[in-house]
């Protein structure tokens, strides 16, 4: 790392010009994952299983070349496995979700764990809210409350969709938390390739039984390769390379370009316009989400 072009923050945080720009990209890449599931012409569930499958010779080489020689610890592999089973439950219920409601919603919606992971330390720890932790819960159930009767007027599907992408920020709640303890040890590629080898045969298990079409048909592999490569390798890699410089609060707000690119796309892929109090419900849900990302709160990037 060039050390003229690094400037260290306030709370010890290192970072580069490089390192800013991979962590602006690898939101990007995350957000044309719901886009990526409606062009796919398999099951929504079917997408999530190539998803996690393809990249997993990818995810094994980084995994070897990252992973610390030394015996494989077996509380962490069963935490991975844990963690792998909250996956997968958590991306079928989202892209469920995602073919039910606004892109916008969905995404917003399922990055909801960390405003989950911080009511449930609150819960944990037997205490209540400070002052930026009630108002990031105020804002998150006021603005979820917005999007969701707004949903609601425009369709009950749209509405059943919400609650489909809430239920997935739920369970990626309970992802990280085995996720992020095995983290810290085994080193991230390694985890995400247990957890994929793990959730994979689970979304798979699910697809077959709901009578969902596995193969890709008329549409091609295209849809579902460049979910794979952009969820899976390209948007986890830059943001392994990216999030370890920057504070909770910087990875927090730069999570909010997952959501207005995904309006965006929404808009011009699918015409789905947003209001005036759909953007006013989503600042605040944004918001909670910043909030939730401050110094000393748990938190990932989708």
């Amino acid at each position: 790392m060039d050390e003229t072009s690094s400037r260290p923050d306030k709370n010890g945080f290192q970072a580069s010009a490089w390192h800013f720009a991979a962590l602006l990209a690898g939101n990007a890449a995350l957000a044309l994952g719901p886009w990526l599931v409606r062009l796919s012409d398999t099951g929504p569930v079917s997408a999530g299983f190539w998803r996690l499958i393809l990249p997993v010779p990818i995810l094994a080489f980084l995994a070897w070349r990252s992973r610390s020689p030394g015996p494989l610890d077996k509380k962490l592999t069963v935490l991975c496995l844990i963690a792998g089973g909250f996956f997968a439950v958590d991306l079928a219920s989202w892209h469920i979700g995602i073919e039910r409601t606004r892109l916008a919603n969905a995404t917003l919606f399922g990055n909801a764990g960390s405003i989950i992971l911080m009511i449930w330390g609150l819960i944990a720890a037997r205490r209540a809210p400070s002052g930026g932790e009630g108002v990031g819960v105020i804002a998150a159930i006021t603005g979820a409350g917005i999007l969701l009767g707004r949903s609601m007027e425009i369709s009950a599907t749209t509405f059943i969709g919400d609650l489909f992408c809430l239920a997935a920020g739920i369970f990626y709640a309970f992802y990280l938390l085995p996720a992020q303890r095995a983290r810290a040890v085994l080193g991230s590629w390694f985890v995400l390739l247990l957890v994929s080898l793990t959730a994979a045969p689970i979304l798979l298990g699910m697809a077959v039984a709901t009578g969902e079409p596995v193969w890709p048909g008329a549409a091609g592999w295209t849809p579902i390769l460049v979910l794979a490569l952009s969820s899976q390798v390209i948007g986890q890699g830059l943001l392994v390379f990216s999030l370890r410089n920057f504070s909770p609060l910087v990875i927090g707000m730069a999570l909010l370009t997952q959501p207005a690119i995904a309006a965006t796309v929404g808009w011009l892929a699918f015409g789905e316009l947003l209001e005036p109090l759909d953007i006013f419900g989503m600042v605040l849900v944004g918001a909670a989400l910043v909030l939730a990302r401050a110094p000393g709160k748990a938190g990932r990037v989708r």
